[in-house]
């Protein structure tokens, strides 16, 4: 699910000054220390040298555009001539870290806050950093901006599915086509729902009858009929087939109310694969749950905010039941039911599994779009809501984290995620220019 990080390293100095000579070795010990971080997600790429002159600093810049980078590193060995960093990013155009390293004489810390200026002016995404190179703190740091590059990166490229139409009564989910395409960069792909039903009928019930039986397999039980069964597997290997066909990232689907129970299996089995599927033709939230798709690596909640849970100090989140697999707390606990409501069709029931998670609320706005970002912790819980309920306890006070909703004008709709995101996502929004709130 995740896309491999790719961050390039570059040394930057200006020959004359103390610490020029220790470009090179600076450059090393960064590459190897990044090597380390996550070597399964993060590939550290070092420039063949450092930039100390225009010639050297294009060169860099030119090799990072055909590394596909997605932010650069930079270490000031030494105070440095602010024009170096601009003629590397006008061959490679993409976030900094500017490292400065601790040295009185150096004058790296100097160098690198004349840059700052400089980007700054240009807005051109940047944070600085002071440490020793190879500090924890300072990798993690760098690690959390290069995250949020690589989606920024990610998310130029997306494609959008919108089966249908969004519900009526729910503006928030209307999708800001301009404004999304603008901050963020995907673009919508509309989805004929009358087409895609024909086709959906014509998937032969024999070609999925063996993928049922496996999934009666996988879990606690099953009170739907085959038929049902049938019926909502022929829908999902149609909804893939659309997916495979446009090169979609994520999918909105306006289920509610006449696909209510004929999607909600496809949305879970396609967020196991890690395609998002959000409900009720919120492709504002479709949006929200690649964002944390592509962070963690992982399918994501799609949820409704409900009632808090006032001796807990919890408030409970949850869909009808389209979440993956991998979600809940153990396959046993999953069942296959009607959905809530019509009492039809096909729904993936359980609670959700405990942990530290992130909730992202995205609506727009008349300026383009606002992000919600709120931290907790799940708490174990029961079938308290027919669907994926998500019991979340926050460190304040539930009517403070309602009150705080309301006022931010932010949606009912709530994306989550297992994991502390804070950073990424905000380091996101700057890089985009959108407007953040986050608790």
């Amino acid at each position: 699910m995740t896309s491999r990080v790719r961050l390039g390293i570059a040394a930057v100095a200006s020959p004359l000054e103390v610490g020029a000579g220790e470009a090179p070795a600076l450059q090393e010990r960064l590459r190897a220390a990044f090597a380390s971080l996550a070597p399964q997600q993060l590939e550290a790429v070092p420039a063949p040298r450092a930039a100390v002159d225009p010639d050297s600093a294009a060169a860099a810049g030119r090799f990072f555009y055909e590394q596909r980078v997605d932010a650069i590193c930079l270490v000031a060995a030494s105070w440095f001539e602010d024009y170096l960093v601009l003629d590397l990013l006008e061959e490679c155009n993409t976030p900094l870290v500017l490292w400065a390293r601790p040295g009185m004489e150096t004058g790296s810390l100097c160098g690198m806050q004349q840059l700052g200026y400089m980007l700054k002016a240009l807005g051109q995404p940047y944070i600085l950093l002071f440490a020793e190179p190879g500090a924890p703190v300072a990798l993690q740091r760098t690690w959390d901006y290069a995250q949020a590059a690589a989606l920024k990166r990610l998310l130029r490229r997306a494609r959008l599915g919108m089966l249908g139409h969004r519900v009526e009564g729910m503006t928030e989910t209307t999708g800001h086509e301009l404004a999304l395409k603008k901050v963020f960069g995907p673009r919508i792909v509309g989805i004929d729902a009358p087409l895609f039903l024909e086709r959906a009928r014509g998937v032969a019930p024999k070609a999925v009858q063996g993928r049922w039986e496996e999934l009666k397999g996988q879990v606690g039980q099953v009170k739907v009929p085959a038929e049902v069964g049938i019926e909502s597997l022929q829908v999902y290997t149609a909804l893939r087939q659309v997916v495979e066909e446009g090169g979609l990232s994520a999918v909105a689907v306006g289920c509610y109310p006449h696909l209510m129970g004929k999607v909600c299996l496809a949305a879970s089995l396609l967020g196991e694969a890690g395609t998002p599927v959000a409900c009720e033709g919120d492709i504002n939230g479709a949006l929200g749950m690649l964002m944390l798709t592509r962070l963690t690596g992982q399918p994501v909640h799609n949820t409704d905010l409900l009632d808090p849970i006032p001796e807990h100090n919890s408030i409970v989140l949850s869909h009808c039941g389209s979440g993956a697999f991998s979600l809940a707390c153990s396959p046993q606990e999953i069942t296959l039911g009607p959905v809530r409501l019509m009492d039809r069709g096909l729904c993936c029931l359980f609670t959700a599994k405990p942990g530290p998670c992130t909730l992202v609320n995205l609506v727009p706005t008349l300026a383009g779009y606002r992000l919600g970002v709120l931290y907790g912790q799940a708490i174990p819980t029961t079938m308290i809501f027919p669907g994926n309920p998500l019991e979340v306890r926050f460190e304040a006070d539930h009517h403070e984290i309602l009150e705080w909703i309301v006022a931010n004008g932010l949606g009912h709709h709530w994306m989550a995620a297992y994991g502390d995101l804070r950073a990424p996502l905000a380091h996101l929004a700057d890089m985009v220019g959108c407007e953040i709130v986050s608790r």
